[in-house]
């Protein structure tokens, strides 16, 4: 178990985690980290893990301002994605972000809105406390919350 540490918040006990997901509100990526790395350093990690499960990167992407670094905004533009948002702008300007401020709105929105499937993995399936030791099998309690919380997705899709 590591200690998480918020800023100068709160300390909680468990295992870091970040979630991919795209527009379908489909959750297409997950990554259980060891330790309490600060999530400025993960950004690049996430886009890179985008190339490897789909084969390209992707074109937009939306971060939470945790993540939002002039270093990161470089680096993921470098790689061939067109358009960055982070939630909180630490010093960078929107025109740099993404080519316009409509473009920029909705990918922040978009983030909003991965920010209410989170809250949903945690409600409907449990994802807001693990009783099960180790890591191994906390990686199998979040991998399984993720495969549920898809399936009613598809499902959902399916009978719209």
């Amino acid at each position: 178990m590591d200690i998480i540490r918020k800023d100068n918040r709160n300390t909680f006990y468990g295992h870091k985690l970040y979630l991919s997901s795209g527009a379908s509100g489909l959750i297409t990526d997950c990554a259980v980290l060891d330790g309490n790395p600060a999530d400025a350093t993960l950004a690049i990690d996430a886009v890179e893990r985008h190339r490897e499960v789909f084969g390209k990167l992707p074109r937009q992407v939306a971060f939470d301002g945790g993540f939002a670094s002039r270093a990161n905004l470089d680096a993921i533009k470098e790689r061939g994605v067109e358009d960055v948002a982070f939630a909180k702008g630490r010093g960078l300007e929107v025109s740099e972000m993404a080519k316009s401020s409509w473009v920029y709105r909705r990918l922040r929105n978009f983030r909003a809105g991965i920010e209410a499937g989170i809250s949903f993995l945690k409600r409907a399936f449990g994802l807001d406390r693990c009783t099960w030791s180790g890591l191994p099998s906390f990686k199998s309690y979040v991998w399984s919350s993720i495969v549920a919380a898809n399936l009613l997705v598809m499902a959902r899709h399916a009978i719209s």
